[in-house]
């Protein structure tokens, strides 16, 4: 499958379809961290270019229930409305199969997005013990199904400390979530059924 993975400069989605022997790019504005294909710019000049696939991970600032407050408090309306019709732009953009994902939203980004999200994960149901509920929105794909369930219950993300890297470092998709992503979704012909 031609797999896009956009809003991902970590590269771990990318190589996780790479490795399954799918032709992955991931896309961002920042550089990859790692050697790859990877398109350093605006996702929509090559959201046309006949994907199979996209995982898309948006930026999630304005759009997190976590950060409801700062709406009011900073009048950051504008970059909440400009951050959820991009949100929206993915979830419907010409690709088959289309997966986004984004922390709990707020009500006022679902009304722009249009629709509650599909299922909700966390990295301990995938091998890693920490907590970090992520959300995701699926067009014609199924939900992903825990692969490594652990006991632990960390809340490292919540707890790391503020400096230059903190967003960088929270947005990165645990490498077990990523596995079980190609492993389950890269199983499904293009464009209908399971092999």
């Amino acid at each position: 499958m031609r797999v896009l993975v956009c809003c991902e400069f970590s590269g771990v989605v990318r190589d996780a379809f790479i490795a399954a022997g799918h032709n992955a790019v991931s896309c961002d504005l920042l550089p990859s961290e790692r050697p790859g294909p990877h398109y350093q710019g605006d996702v929509r000049d090559i959201l046309g270019d006949g994907w199979d696939l996209m995982i898309a991970h948006p930026p999630c600032t304005r759009l997190a229930n976590s950060g409801v407050r700062w709406l009011h408090e900073r009048n950051l309306w504008d970059e909440m409305r400009e951050a959820a019709e991009f949100f929206r732009l993915l979830l419907d953009a010409p690709i088959p199969r289309i997966a986004v994902e984004n922390p709990i939203p707020h009500r006022y980004a679902l009304e722009i997005i249009g629709r509650k999200y599909d299922q909700i994960i966390q990295p301990w149901q995938f091998g890693h013990g920490e907590t970090k509920a992520t959300c995701l929105w699926l067009k014609n794909l199924p939900p992903l199904h825990p692969t490594n369930i652990v006991a632990g219950r960390e809340h490292r993300i919540w707890k790391m400390p503020p400096s230059p890297r903190r967003a960088l470092e929270r947005s990165r998709t645990y490498p077990g979530i990523a596995r079980a992503m190609a492993e389950q979704w890269g199983t499904l012909d293009t464009p209908g059924g399971l092999r």
